[in-house]
């Protein structure tokens, strides 16, 4: 069983769709937090695309246990984020917070689209460790089964500058 947790509008041929919003693909609306209808060790694959800074710092540990339980042993939590290294490093290029607002603080179009959290990759990596994984590293987009979904795991700058531009997605997977 394969999960996509927060997937919006999202859909990946093969995965279980589950947001809070009500979305055509959705297959539970519910929050990515509470998976009890789902039994311990029973998914091979989470992807979650910027959705973990949707969480407060003191819910992260939560979120991530809750993760670690339905994986199966050698399942694979796949996590995208906005970089705060990336975000930094262009801030201090450019001068220019407008064009990064919406990595640091969400979209806030709707009451969910706000970030609560920011990561880099040794906090991310520490995190995950603490939930219980045993290995967290860096996963390439482009080598995904769902690599031809335009998600935020994919955010360049400059915009959709895919070969030249600054991948501002922190990507990390996880193993149970």
């Amino acid at each position: 069983m394969k999960l996509h947790l927060g997937c919006g509008n999202r859909r990946i041929d093969g995965f279980i769709h589950i947001d809070l919003m009500d979305y055509e693909y959705i297959d539970y609306k519910s929050s990515a937090d509470k998976l009890g209808f789902i039994k311990d060790g029973t998914v091979d694959l989470i992807y979650a695309s910027h959705l973990l800074e949707h969480f407060g710092r003191n819910e992260i540990e939560k979120v991530l246990t809750e993760w670690h339980r339905v994986l199966k042993r050698g399942g694979i939590l796949r996590l995208a984020v906005p970089n705060f290294e990336a975000i930094v490093n262009v801030y201090m290029k450019n001068k220019n917070l407008e064009e990064l607002l919406g990595l640091l603080i969400g979209g806030q179009k709707n009451e969910y689209d706000f970030h609560k959290m920011i990561f880099d990759e040794r906090l991310l990596k520490r995190s995950l460790l603490k939930a219980g994984f045993s290995k967290a590293y860096r996963y390439d987009w482009r080598k995904t089964e769902h690599c031809n979904i335009d998600d935020f795991s994919q955010a360049y700058l400059p915009h959709m500058d895919k070969e030249k531009g600054i991948l501002m997605s922190l990507n990390l997977e996880a193993v149970k």
